[in-house]
């Protein structure tokens, strides 16, 4: 903001002759270098004091330019890489923000964060990271190509086949952020944008981007990202997203308002940028009706609503903005929750006895005041009072404070503010309901959001709420007495789970585990003989080139072994001696093994068959070296299938193919995919499955 703006709302200047003089202006990283704008810097306040903590700007940088340095340089040195090479980059760099955490700690107050809110922010954006980085050695390949999905056959002779793969786009992730977790909001974005091999573009909200140019900083100074990977804008994007084209992705995460004018963006619209929005969220608690008051659900249900509406003083994407409970617990609701949140020490988050802090500014509390202001139109306060703060520390005219507000809607089936107008702040509204599809259309009104929970002990009240809230929320978390003690709760999105909701919400995805790797990478469907599929996939295929020598496969390490060597076993007869053993010595006496009368009448079955798991056993038996060897151990079968019944006299045979080879970067070890084969006498498929060993890089012969 403007000089004579800031001191108007409070602020202070030690000489007005030599303005903030003695803050620091935020630098924007970008191709390789610190730039800061040209323009007028304008100063960014702590949200307890009003004091300046930073400037900001970013006038007069060549966006182009850093487009084109991302795409030139970082695109390149990361595709380079393996995926397990990138998720090495992410476990040392989430290691090293982790050793220097206390850094963030001390900045992020100034953000209004309270340290238990600043846990959230800064150990769950790192911890994010390392979560990646653990997901992506264990559930990507050691290589630069990601197959997705199983072969297609396109030939009856079996010499066309298609797969599809994915790699990574060759532009730049552009992730425009918001204000509310300056750190967690950038680096759950990063981490699956450099796991699938693409760089970024930061652009934080402003109001807090002092933290995030902080962590930046930090990130840089480690050297661990190639040149390129990663740029920093401080301040506004200019004509940063005029420059975009079909191979870059805009992620944002902000008010549905801006949401949508970036969305329509001309270069984004005309080069079919991918763009994620991640926007307004209406987001509904719902307590059960078997949750009246004095069980355990309906004490979980006030802690989780009181908790929702304090943590990040309110300002979570995730937060609880609806509270629907049925009619007859609305007055005990009220009470609870009333006496709950006057229980909350409201000041300057630098104190330990302060539970919650400002919101992020002056501007913010303004803006949180005018929607309470719409509900209003709606709804009553019930406890609470927007326009006069009791803080316990901090400056009350200078800083960002409001006090929890609940609002009460007594008919909610004909409001309207209350489903539409989100208060980005300590603000919930109570609206009581008569029937769970009552609950439900209420929940619903919201027009999307990213996540609902429901409090209840009731399977049946679970079950319906579930189906109906589905297709209109990302995210639902049933809370109840049993998961009390280890549930992660409504607000907190987790990086194995998707973040994002329909309509309202923005329509978009974010995390889930390596779904979202993926959103920066181009599935591409591949045709080709099945030869060739195998050379470009790095995965054996049927029809592919198989190669037989005398040395047995498992006595190959991983330095020997190849794609594609083979193993042709010798047979053996399964007898009835075999069958009848097998059920004994295991207990296995299903009838189809044990009884031929009853065997035949199986329409599957002509008379009594081996069990799957003998043919598994005897396939072992004629496949295993038994010597000690580069094989170190078995891990798993993969998508075991028994296609042909075995019959007592059958002769079984085994074909064991090299399908696919992961050795582990930093590991004397990596694992070997076997497609394994088991045929009849008929030469039926009886079997089929992958077989996934442990074998050393290297063996003495």
């Amino acid at each position: 903001m403007p000089i004579d703006e800031y001191l108007a709302q409070g602020g202070k200047l030690t000489s007005p002759n030599a303005p903030l003089r003695d803050v620091r202006q935020l630098e924007s990283y970008i191709g390789g270098q610190w730039v800061r704008g040209v323009g007028q810097a304008v100063p960014l306040l702590d949200a307890s004091t009003g004091q300046p903590v930073a400037l900001i700007d970013a006038s007069g940088i060549d966006f182009a330019e850093s487009l084109a340095h991302g795409r030139s340089k970082g695109g390149p040195a990361l595709r380079k890489m393996s995926f397990h090479e990138r998720a090495l980059m992410l476990k040392a760099l989430g290691q090293k923000l982790m050793e220097g955490k206390d850094e963030f700690y001390a900045l992020s107050t100034s953000t209004g964060a309270t340290r238990t809110d600043s846990w959230i922010d800064i150990e769950g954006g790192i911890g994010t990271l390392l979560s990646y980085a653990s997901r992506g050695r264990r559930e990507l390949p050691n290589s630069r190509v990601l197959v997705d999905g199983e072969v297609e056959q396109l030939s009856r002779d079996g010499t066309f086949s298609a797969q599809h793969v994915m790699s990574p786009l060759e532009g730049v992730a552009v992730h425009i952020n918001a204000f509310n977790f300056p750190c967690w909001g950038m680096l759950e974005k990063l981490a699956p944008t450099i796991l699938a091999g693409m760089p970024a573009i930061i652009k934080p909200a402003s109001q807090t981007a002092y933290l995030t140019e902080l962590m930046v900083r930090r990130i840089v100074e480690t050297g661990i990202f190639p040149e390129g990977t990663l740029q920093l804008i401080c301040g506004s994007v200019g004509d940063l997203l005029d420059h975009v084209d079909c191979q870059d992705v805009v992620t944002f995460t902000g008010s549905a308002t801006t949401g949508r004018k970036l969305r329509t963006h001309p270069a984004i619209v005309g080069n079919s940028v991918r763009f994620t929005m991640e926007a307004d969220s209406l987001n509904a608690a719902i307590l059960g009706t078997d949750a009246v008051a004095g069980t355990e659900e309906f004490d979980l249900f006030v802690k989780e609503v009181a908790r929702e509406m304090t943590a990040k003083a309110g300002q979570k994407c995730t937060a609880i903005r609806r509270v629907i409970a049925p009619r007859g617990s609305v007055e005990a609701l009220i009470k609870a929750l009333g006496d709950r949140l006057a229980k909350v020490t409201l000041g300057n988050p630098a104190d330990e006895a302060v539970k919650m802090g400002p919101l992020a500014s002056l501007a913010q509390r303004d803006e949180v005041r005018a929607r309470i202001a719409e509900l209003r139109g709606d709804a009553e306060i019930a406890a609470g009072d927007p326009d006069r703060p009791s803080i316990i520390s901090g400056d009350v005219v200078a800083g960002a404070f409001l006090n929890p507000v609940l609002l009460y809607c007594d008919r909610p089936g004909s409001a309207r503010a209350v489903h539409d107008v989100e208060a980005f702040g300590p603000v919930s509204t109570i609206l009581p309901y008569e029937t769970i599809d009552e609950a439900a259309e209420l929940a619903r009104r919201g027009k999307g959001s990213l996540v609902a929970s429901v409090f209840t002990n009731d399977a049946s009240f679970a079950r319906e709420a579930v189906a109906a809230l589905g297709p209109w929320h990302g995210r639902i978390m049933i809370g109840n007495r049993v998961s009390a003690k280890s549930s992660t709760g409504h607000g907190s999105p987790l990086p194995v789970l998707v973040h994002g909701g329909p309509g309202r919400a923005g329509g978009g995805e974010e995390l889930g585990g390596i779904r979202s790797v993926k959103h920066y990478m181009q599935r591409s469907a591949v045709q080709a003989a099945p030869w060739l599929l195998s050379e470009v996939t790095g995965r054996w295929m049927a029809g592919a080139i198989a190669r037989k020598d005398t040395v047995h496969p498992f006595r190959k390490s991983l330095a020997e072994l190849e794609i594609g060597d083979q193993l042709v076993t010798a047979t053996r007869t399964v007898t009835l001696d075999d069958i009848e053993h097998f059920a004994n010595f295991t207990g296995d006496t299903f009838y189809a093994h044990m009884d031929e009368e009853a065997a035949r009448a199986n329409p599957f079955f002509d008379g009594r068959v081996a069990h799957g798991y003998l043919i598994v056993s005897f396939a072992a038996g004629l496949f295993v070296d038994p010597s000690p060897g580069p094989v170190l151990a078995n891990y798993g079968v993969d998508a075991l299938r028994f296609l042909t019944p075995v019959n007592p006299g059958d002769t079984l045979g085994v074909t064991l193919t090299c399908k696919q080879i992961n050795p582990r970067e930093t590991e004397d070890h990596g694992e070997v995919r076997w497609d394994c084969t088991v045929t009849n006498q008929e030469a039926q498929v009886v079997a089929q499955y992958d077989v996934l060993t442990m074998v050393a890089k290297t063996w003495p012969r």
